[in-house]
């Protein structure tokens, strides 16, 4: 195994230097993609599409449970599967306690094609209690392209979509899928994927920090216990 050179500390501690000119850049660089993912336009959503969850049926609008925006993650769990995908299972391990996204007007929920009554177990044996739908039944997967068709045969991938909700009318405004999901599960990294961010006064564009009419993100930071 090719192991790191060993040096002596002040020629590390020169070489970690020259690194970190190149991390800040690359921290502007997101903070530009970042703004200009708010930018996109967004896409009004007119079909309903039916869910099933713990509460029982359920359209899109309800899955925003009251909040502005909703993080969905495309969790690969086919139908015909017994149990969830690996790779799947390991992202939505890593997603932290929601009650910091709630906090900034957001939720999140994974949605799988597999009938409910498959996804309860499974949910059970991973010990998860995000919310979890089931959207067997609806073009959901399809329209957003977490399931394509190939060769005749419908292929899962995994992806995560954001929606915007004003009122009762809501809006599609992002989707990334395989690779894009790299580096993301920690709250700022969902909250970089929405049309409101992590509502800071210095994000671009500027005004959104507001749109809940709330302080901006960093001073509602509280204890997970400590949340309303």
């Amino acid at each position: 195994m090719a192991l790191p050179d060993i040096v002596p500390r002040e020629q590390w501690r020169a070489a970690r230097e020259e690194l970190l000119l190149k991390e800040k850049a690359a921290t502007r660089a997101r903070d530009a993609l970042n703004a200009e993912r708010r930018r996109l336009p967004m896409v009004e959503i007119d079909t309903e599409y039916v869910f099933e969850g713990g509460d029982g049926k359920a359209v899109l609008l309800d899955l925003f449970a009251g909040r502005d925006q909703l993080v969905v993650h495309h969790f690969m769990f086919a139908p015909e599967w017994d149990a969830g995908c690996r790779s799947c299972s390991a992202f939505l391990d890593q997603i932290g306690h929601l009650a910091h996204l709630h906090a900034r007007g957001t939720s999140f929920a994974a949605v799988s094609r597999a009938p409910y009554p498959k996804l309860l177990p499974f949910k059970a044996r991973m010990g998860w209690t995000v919310p979890w739908y089931s959207s067997c039944g609806s073009d959901f997967n399809r329209d957003f392209g977490a399931t394509l068709e190939r060769d005749g045969e419908l292929v899962e991938r995994p992806g995560l979509s954001c929606f915007l909700r004003e009122r009762d009318r809501v809006f599609h405004t992002y989707s990334a899928y395989e690779r894009g999901l790299d580096g993301l599960g920690s709250t700022t990294s969902l909250l970089d994927l929405t049309a409101l961010g992590r509502q800071e006064e210095w994000e671009e564009p500027r005004g959104r920090a507001s749109a809940l009419g709330a302080p901006a993100g960093s001073d509602r930071v509280r204890y997970h216990d400590e949340y309303e």
